[in-house]
């Protein structure tokens, strides 16, 4: 079977392409796994589907599945186009709905769901939390210190609310998002819906314009804006490799 590796801004897949729909979940775990396979935080399998180019099958490294992933979209449609599934402009079909994403050269751009707010900002730990669900859901708390991520509350937060947990700073210019994910179980190099989440609550808080650059972990570099309510993210995208493997 052939495979793609993918890098979005710090967040790594493994994708190929197939006709049959099934369940990849010990599939995902062997081939995510980061000493005893090829390594990444998810596993992407495009199926055919009708009413759209495709339908992607998302697993997390654990082998869960997800509705939504950020990066994993801008990634799936550069494998798409690279592949001739798709055309530079196409819509797939996810856990979280039809997705619209645009490919230029390495740079994607995707047209993230409908943000939904899932509950009033509220405090826990001495901390303020605002819960948005981008696609999948996400826990969102304001730092003046990216230090001020803490592996163990996050973990805590993400068991308790079934969410991703995001601590976000704005330093006047850009945004700065450290993400601990689940099916990762750890903080990643980076969370599409995870700064989308952060995206949305700055914006709604009043305190972002309404486009702005945001850098993950990873440090590399994406952008997001709102335009007619809608909300956009793009960011470069790279092919690691290509190879065949026994499965």
């Amino acid at each position: 079977m052939l495979v793609s590796k993918y890098n979005a801004s710090g967040n790594d897949f493994v994708i190929f392409h197939t006709f049959k729909e099934a369940d990849y979940a010990s599939l995902a775990r062997k081939l995510c796994h980061r000493q005893k396979g090829i390594g990444a935080d998810g596993l992407i399998i495009l199926v055919p589907y009708v009413g759209a180019d495709f339908k992607w099958l998302f697993y997390n490294s654990d082998g869960s599945e997800a509705s939504m992933c950020g990066n994993g979209t801008r990634a799936c449609a550069h494998y798409a186009y690279t592949n001739q599934l798709a055309k530079e402009t196409m819509t797939f079909f996810t856990g979280a709905g039809k997705i619209t994403s645009f490919v230029d050269g390495n740079i994607v751009e995707t047209q993230m769901p409908e943000v939904k707010k899932m509950r009033e900002s509220f405090e826990q730990e001495g901390r303020v939390w605002h819960m948005y669900d981008t696609g999948v859901p996400h826990l969102v708390s304001l730092v003046e210190d990216l230090n001020e991520y803490d592996k163990a509350l996050a973990s805590k937060m993400r068991y308790e609310h079934n969410a991703n947990v995001n601590f976000v700073l704005y330093d006047g210019k850009a945004l700065h998002v450290r993400t601990y994910e689940r099916g990762v179980e750890d903080e990643t190099g980076a969370c599409g819906t995870g700064m989308a989440a952060c995206f949305f609550t700055l914006h709604q808080l009043g305190i972002i314009p309404d486009s702005i650059k945001v850098y993950p972990t990873s440090k590399e570099e994406v952008s997001f804006r709102l335009e007619k309510g809608i909300l956009f993210f793009k960011g470069e995208v790279l092919k690691v490799f290509e190879a065949g493997i026994d499965i």
